[in-house]
């Protein structure tokens, strides 16, 4: 009786927390908006539900008896595609497309450089925070649409996710085009050891942080995260820390304080999957307070000075565990430094400072 009593008690907080924001609705005029603006948020809605239109495409075509032969050969093509694990199938022009200008102005996103990058090297750029969706990581690095090759030119990014999104048809070819790659162990090598510049963005914080994104606040979950630090040291590639300051503020999240029955949902679902979906909820599309839309935020991703990585001595394969901690407080130092330095400027409406958690 207890423990139903406590599940009711939960379903009735999430439900409260979405019915508190329905009776204040704030309803777009439908009138005096500029054309580009309805673009840009058109740009988002459709990439937000990319993956869903690609699944419908592709299985509403099955009902066509004509295409079978091409579905046959469609899906043997992604059985044996190696592309995702071999450092994807990066388009350029498809990087620069328009639609990619559209998506970072919606927010808007800018991206600011601390220091230039040697392209004869290769680079581990560590991603903060997660947020819900990491939008400020997609439009930074995984497309044109600030400028990323003029402010870092012979710099070749791939951001890297879950394998699991590389089984979907359709939406997989459109992230390989971006230059998106998988997360494993294999993708990250192939790729710092390929030619220079080629280098590899990770999301540090991955599934366990966006469960603790919320406005103004800024919980990374870096203190265990220590693969990343390996990875680049055993392939001699400079860590670059990457703080993006509104990633944050794009979603409100309905409350899972540890312990709670919807905290243990996502915990369970994080451990069964490898990722996790967070209540989350924002705006609509004539809305400007209800609905799965990020908020019109801006986004500002600053790319922190390079942190040179120990050499291992002839014969060690692995670094020591003295120097991947050296290595991550120096990472730590540079990212809390990039905080503190722009803190009064983006993120001035901010609840707390920077935290680095387990």
């Amino acid at each position: 009786m207890e423990k139903e009593r406590d599940i009711k008690t939960q379903v009735k907080k999430v439900s409260e927390a979405f019915t508190e924001v329905i009776p204040n609705v704030r309803w777009a005029p439908l009138r005096g908006i500029p054309f580009e603006r309805r673009v840009q948020t058109a740009t988002v809605l459709l990439w937000l539900f990319l993956l869903a239109n690609c699944l419908a495409v592709f299985f509403g075509s099955l009902l066509l008896p004509i295409l079978w032969p091409l579905h046959i050969a469609y899906i043997i093509y992604i059985i044996r595609d190696q592309s995702p694990e071999n450092g994807g199938r990066r388009s350029e022009w498809f990087r620069r497309l328009p639609c990619w200008s559209y998506f970072a102005g919606y927010f808007p996103v800018k991206l600011v450089k601390e220091a230039d990058l040697d392209p004869s090297k290769n680079y581990v750029f560590g991603y903060h925070p997660h947020g819900i969706i990491s939008m400020g990581a997609f439009a930074n690095f995984a497309t044109e649409a600030t400028s990323f090759s003029e402010l870092f030119p012979g710099i070749k990014p791939s951001l890297l996710t879950l394998t699991t999104n590389f089984k979907f048809p359709i939406y997989r070819d459109i992230i390989l085009a971006c230059g998106i790659a998988s997360v494993s162990r294999d993708s990250c090598e192939s790729i710092l050891s390929s030619d220079p510049g080629r280098s590899i963005v990770i999301v540090i914080g991955g599934a366990a942080e966006s469960l603790s994104a919320r406005p103004g606040m800024a919980d990374l979950t870096l203190k265990r995260r220590l693969g990343f630090i390996k990875l680049a040291i055993r392939h001699e590639a400079d860590l670059v820390p990457t703080f993006s300051f509104g990633e944050n503020d794009l979603y409100d999240q309905v409350d899972n304080s540890d312990g709670s029955l919807l905290w243990k949902v996502q915990k369970k679902m994080q451990k069964a999957l490898g990722f996790t979906l967070p209540l989350f909820h924002a705006r609509g599309i004539f809305n400007y307070n209800v609905g799965l839309l990020p908020y019109r935020h801006q986004v500002v991703t600053v790319v922190g000075k390079p942190i040179p990585v120990p050499k291992l001595k002839e014969g060690q394969t692995d670094p020591t565990e003295e120097q991947l901690k050296e290595t991550q407080q120096l990472y730590i130092q540079e990212l809390e430094s990039i905080y503190n330095k722009y803190k009064d400027i983006y993120a001035k409406d901010r609840k707390q400072e920077l935290r680095i958690v387990n």
